[in-house]
């Protein structure tokens, strides 16, 4: 008799998740996809509105919580009041595309700001309530092909997101021990409400969809499986990695 291996779960019943910027776009698409396996997911967002209304429609115990993630304060307050997360999708995020030599401080504070800083804290705040109660589990930080490589206009965006990638590992390293992952999605570009204006350029969208070799923009369910998947034993062996969803772009 054969002694078949089982595949491992892609379920998250009983686990308690957590997605900042939830509110829209790729942020509201990872939490959708956490409670559609089972988990209970808290959504934050500065936009009480907005997240109240997405905990609604995904329901399954859904609750938004209003957080200013580039509050260091208030995230540690945040962290500290709730049971400890199994689940982190530090997701938060902004750009400011322009040439390096038009970047001001307050372009650059902004940028890092968000997308290093807040993101390093929430993951710091939500890794040492799990560490103080033994909750093991997986902290996925949503980052981008321009964590890989270069790209005009790109400068704070990749320096944000390549920093990210580096801090992701030593996450990794520091973690492991505790058995607590760390890993990045790295998508390319993503039909969202913070992508839709730069597509209104038709030069700019063929540019992108000459990189793109798989021949289309990105789409939010596109990343609905990879968050899945590390957020689940399915991905038990996976840490200090990156998950590139590029079309190929990254490829050539």
């Amino acid at each position: 008799m054969v002694d078949l291996p089982q595949t491992p779960s892609f379920r998250l019943d009983g686990k308690r998740a957590v997605v900042t910027g939830a509110g829209r776009g790729i942020g509201l698409a990872a939490a959708a996809a956490l409670a559609q396996a089972g988990a209970a997911v808290t959504l934050v967002a500065r936009s009480a509105g907005e997240i109240e209304d997405a905990a609604a429609a995904i329901g399954n115990g859904a609750q938004a919580a209003t957080l200013d993630v580039s509050d260091t304060q208030a995230v540690a307050a945040f962290f500290a009041e709730r049971e400890p997360f199994h689940v982190l999708v530090n997701n938060a995020g902004t750009n400011r595309p322009k040439p390096m030599w038009e970047v001001s401080e307050a372009d650059y504070d902004a940028v890092l700001g968000l997308n290093v800083k807040a993101a390093f804290f929430v993951a710091q705040a939500c890794a040492k309530a799990m560490i103080e109660t033994g909750t093991q589990g997986s902290l996925i930080h949503m980052g981008s092909q321009m964590g890989h490589v270069g790209g005009p206009d790109r400068s704070l965006y990749c320096a944000s997101k390549w920093a990210l990638e580096g801090m992701n590992k030593a996450f990794a390293l520091d973690l492991a021990a505790h058995g607590i992952r760390s890993n990045t999605v790295a998508p390319t570009f993503i039909e969202t409400p913070l992508t839709q204006p730069m597509f209104a350029d038709a030069a700019f969208k063929a540019s992108v969809l000459s990189k793109i070799k798989l021949g289309r923009i990105g789409k939010v369910e596109d990343l609905m499986g990879a968050v899945l998947f590390l957020a689940t034993d399915a991905s038990a062996l996976m840490t200090g990695t990156s998950l590139v969803v590029d079309g190929g772009w990254t490829a050539e």
